[in-house]
């Protein structure tokens, strides 16, 4: 009986550990707002799983190349690197 639990614990940790998904519209929204301020716009925009980012921008498209942002749950940007 606990090796059955401790395997059920051990699987529910494993999954959620790595949820990441889309973003609903108001959120994409809110993401474009806060890259507009960067002079980018576009990307591939998810939910973000681990650490502190909440949101995650891959290939955004800006005034000066291609980058990929991290933002926390307040559409704050966390960080800018190139693609």
């Amino acid at each position: 009986m606990k090796i059955l639990a401790i395997i059920a614990l051990a699987l529910g940790l494993s999954t959620t550990a790595a949820l990441a998904g889309p973003v609903t519209h108001q959120q994409a929204k809110s993401i474009q707002m806060a890259i507009n301020g960067q002079d980018c716009y576009g990307g591939e925009m998810e939910t973000e799983s681990g650490g502190n980012a909440a949101f995650e921008v891959e290939d955004a498209v800006c005034r000066d190349g291609v980058f990929d942002f991290k933002l926390d749950r307040n559409f704050n940007i966390l960080s800018r690197k190139p693609s």
